[in-house]
């Protein structure tokens, strides 16, 4: 029995997405949104990074019959070379507009922090330790181990949605934060987060609207 439930710990522990929401938002004024055509944009100084997430995202939409571009596909190269100003993004939304577009995706890389995790706390989990000397004897070497200690660090990550109708002025539909956990593969972790974001778009009937 014990057996059987620390495989279930285990199970569920290596199944758990790199990805989970910490926080969001949603215009109450607007319970559902189903865009005609979005464009994705990540914001990146890494252009592999930004197209690794355009690429699954826009893909991922695809599949949920949500038509969407990605940014590097839509802008020339020129697009990121210099800061926009509010006369420029202002073509821009008409350009947009013009093409189609009813809503934009932002996301964002907002920060990252390195996070101490103690290992081997479910060592022995299953011997008999019935007693102080038993659980001390197959513990102290923590008192010695420095290695006991594993690192790894948390991306701090923020996406928004903006409906641009002609009738709303780039209104803000929702706005999430999401943190990345360990991302040692790029592919699964992008892969992660955008299944995270997704899950939760569909929950708040936005993009993919479940009739």
């Amino acid at each position: 029995m014990k057996l059987s439930v620390l495989f279930l710990i285990l199970v569920t522990l290596s199944g758990c997405s790199s990805s989970k929401v910490i926080e969001q938002w949603k215009n109450e004024e607007t319970p559902t949104f189903q865009a005609n055509k979005v464009l994705v944009i990540g914001i990146s100084a890494n252009a592999e990074s930004r197209r690794l997430f355009e690429q699954k995202l826009v893909s991922e939409l695809a599949k949920e019959d949500v038509v969407a571009v990605k940014s590097i596909d839509f802008f020339d190269d020129s697009f990121t070379n210099a800061e926009k100003t509010e006369k420029e993004l202002n073509k821009i939304e008409s350009q947009l507009l013009a093409a189609g577009f009813d809503a934009v995706l932002f996301s964002k890389i907002t920060g990252s922090a390195s996070k101490v995790n103690l290992v081997n706390s479910f060592n022995n989990i299953n011997s008999s330790l019935n007693n102080f000397r038993d659980y001390f004897y197959e513990n102290q070497h923590v008192y010695f181990r420095e290695h006991n200690q594993e690192y790894y660090d948390i991306y701090h990550t923020e996406t928004l949605l903006y409906c641009i109708c002609p009738d709303k002025a780039r209104e803000l539909l929702w706005k999430g934060s999401i943190d990345i956990i360990d991302p040692q593969k790029p592919k699964k972790a992008v892969s992660d987060y955008v299944k995270t974001l997704l899950s939760q778009l569909k929950a708040q009937q936005l993009l993919v609207v479940e009739l």
